[in-house]
């Protein structure tokens, strides 16, 4: 769960995420346990099959997700604020062909106007309400008919959501689902599995993402779930926000990229 938050100010701000910043180590340990069964993978592939086309990472932190795109993309590019965290990605993809990794921001992407077809965020940035300029920046990249496709947790599924409303009880669900549905995405919830090959190794993840007590508590209960010991499975439930970009014109002279205020250009980084 990154949740390093990038404000909309005159200078671009940039919150410290409090996991893959400080543990980078254990967050390999989380990404590689989370949706083992490759269920968001599945539902992205069916909302933006990327096979050819050119695919924008936005908060790709040390590049995990990278390889999977590159597999089969045209061209992959993962921006992240965090410069450790850039040299780190870009040691991941080494070799890789038509992959970059840019430091940037969410909000002040170092990318041309429509030079994308897939924008994916994975639990960065895109929290609900405040991430406007976020939301600008990846409608001025999409070509038309492009697809803005955020991935965040679903804090009303059990028991993984209990935990972080434990830890952020100003967390508003309800709210959040509303924003992202006025600003004209559809939203799928989708059930995951992480699996971890011992209880050490859960703790450890749970440890990086929640406060001490919240942390003890999940252990607990992860524990009583794995009883038998040996591997450690719980499932964790996300939303897949998406919204594609109109190909053509809302009324004459007015198109849905303009109307969001993405009327200027950033320059293309090569």
């Amino acid at each position: 769960m990154r949740r390093s938050l990038f404000r909309h100010r005159p200078t671009v701000d940039i919150l410290p995420s409090p996991n893959i910043w400080y543990y980078p180590a254990a967050y390999e340990l989380e990404n590689r346990a989370q949706d083992v069964d490759g269920e968001i993978w599945r539902v992205l592939g069916e909302e933006c099959e990327w096979a050819g086309l050119d695919v924008l990472d936005v908060g790709c932190g040390d590049g995990f997700h990278l390889p999977r795109f590159a597999a089969s993309a045209r061209s992959v590019v993962g921006v992240e604020p965090h410069p450790p965290l850039v040299h780190r990605a870009r040691e991941r993809v080494a070799g890789l062909t038509g992959v970059r990794v840019l430091h940037g921001a969410a909000q002040r992407l170092p990318l041309a106007d429509a030079s994308v077809d897939l924008v994916h965020a994975r639990t960065a940035y895109f929290f609900g309400p405040g991430c406007e300029p976020g939301l600008r920046e990846a409608e001025r990249v999409l070509r038309p008919g492009g697809v803005l496709v955020i991935v965040d947790l679903d804090v009303t599924h059990e028991p993984y959501g209990n935990w972080m409303r434990a830890d952020l009880p100003d967390y508003d669900p309800p709210g959040v689902e509303r924003f992202f549905a006025e600003e004209g995405f559809g939203c799928r919830r989708v059930e995951t599995r992480w699996a971890f090959d011992d209880a050490a190794g859960a703790e450890q993840v749970l440890k990086i993402e929640f406060s001490p007590a919240v942390a003890a508590k999940a252990t607990a209960e992860v524990l009583r779930r794995n009883a038998s010991g040996g591997a450690v499975t719980f499932p964790v439930g996300y939303r897949v926000h998406v919204r594609r970009k109109p190909t053509g014109l809302v009324v004459p002279g007015h198109s849905v990229s303009s109307s969001a205020g993405s009327g200027s250009s950033s320059p293309s980084t090569p």
